[in-house]
């Protein structure tokens, strides 16, 4: 697991050092390593099945709208959402700084989705708390799947009949990468 940290770190680095960078205007920073721009076949939805994960990349790199795991709401980048819940009550999701970094040489895809801020209202229960998500992996020679590795940071605290203001356990060092596959939808989807 450190040995992953430190790799994605240092990936992270080499791609800020090196590459070109767009601004976060959006709440969206894109970094591209390597020779051009953006590559079309990048551009478009791309869902997981595993968790309800989806993104939708622009031709500049930019993610136009997320649906994350967490209440699967798609989300826009810089803007507050706000939805009914089905047991009453509403979800409120503030996200934070979203990040696209892509390299060339490696076709690989590194993807941050972080939330500052939620709330979900489940009748009288609620959850509430952020969370950051890194997706890191290689995508297809043929440009129509992305295998890659989920890592979680979530800080969540629940207020129920039986708990108040409890903040869920949460190891860094015990956090399992989990293999998301991703694939791009086509038009006629």
């Amino acid at each position: 697991m450190k040995r992953f940290l430190l790799l994605l770190f240092c990936i992270s680095l080499a791609v800020v050092t090196s590459g070109c960078r767009s601004p976060a205007g959006n709440g969206v920073d894109v970094t591209i390593n390597g020779i051009g721009q953006f590559p079309d076949f990048l551009v478009g939805t791309w869902k997981a099945e595993e968790g309800g994960w989806e993104f939708v990349f622009e031709p500049d790199g930019k993610i136009s709208s997320a649906v994350a795991s967490i209440g699967r709401v798609k989300l826009q980048p810089g803007r507050k959402t706000i939805v009914p819940m089905q047991m009453g009550g509403k979800g409120i999701y503030k996200p934070g700084l979203w990040s696209v970094q892509y390299s060339h040489p490696q076709r690989e895809l590194v993807v941050e989705i972080a939330i500052d801020r939620f709330r979900v209202e489940l009748g009288k229960d609620v959850i509430q708390g952020r969370t950051r998500d890194f997706f890191v992996g290689v995508v297809s020679a043929d440009g129509k799947s992305w295998w890659a590795d989920r890592l979680s940071f979530p800080e969540y605290v629940v207020d129920t009949k039986t708990y108040h203001n409890y903040k869920l356990p949460f190891d860094p060092k015990d956090n399992p990468r989990e293999s998301i596959l991703f694939q791009k939808v086509t038009e006629s989807e």
